[in-house]
């Protein structure tokens, strides 16, 4: 018995009716997935499968909450997910993706949802996930803020001369560098061709 039996979708037996399951993802389905983005959470997630004469689209509706990593202070944070999705399946000798269209073997029969699940809700995460303003780890922010302010004396030449964390504290900025005027001058050539 595969540790992901409960996430097979059984093709052969969706006639011309629309066939609704509903899965809860939890805690034991994100140990059992074993990635590094997802760990926890509650999600629900609704498969609706409906016959196409040669194939079979499947649509998803994933709602739920799932804890994360915040991207400043590395503490657990909640992030709602909704995301929709739909997916073609039809039946071939073995298991591909072409274009959009997932061929799963017809002795198979049907079709695990388990990863494409996981998936989904992977895409709904935004790039940029932070704890709201004045919640992030307090000692992490300001080791945070100690490490990335410049001195005058530092070597290194960065854009950046200011930067801001929307965490309620105060602003961390870069302390800017002189201008030098042999770079000054070497920036004009351009301006005079």
């Amino acid at each position: 018995m595969s540790k992901f039996e409960a996430y097979n979708i059984n093709l052969k037996e969706i006639a011309d009716e629309t066939k609704i399951i509903d899965f809860v993802l939890d805690e034991a389905y994100f140990k059992k997935i074993d990635s590094p983005e997802v760990q926890k959470g509650v999600v629900n997630a609704k498969v609706s499968v409906k016959k196409k004469q040669s194939l079979y689209e499947l649509s998803f509706v994933v709602e739920g909450t799932i804890i994360i990593p915040c991207n400043r202070c590395l503490d657990d944070m909640s992030q709602q997910i909704n995301h929709k999705e739909k997916l073609q399946v039809k039946f071939g000798e073995t298991f591909s993706e072409e274009n959009e269209i997932v061929i799963v073997p017809e002795s198979d029969g049907g079709i695990n949802v388990a990863w494409f699940l996981y998936e989904f809700i992977a895409l709904s995460i935004p790039i940029k996930h932070v704890h709201a303003p004045g919640e992030c780890n307090v000692t992490m922010v300001s080791k945070l803020k100690k490490h990335i302010t410049r001195q005058n004396n530092d070597e290194e030449d960065d854009d950046h001369s200011h930067l801001e964390f929307d965490d309620g504290a105060d602003d961390v900025s870069f302390n800017e560098k002189p201008s030098d005027p042999r770079w000054d001058a070497l920036q004009n050539i351009s301006d005079n061709n």
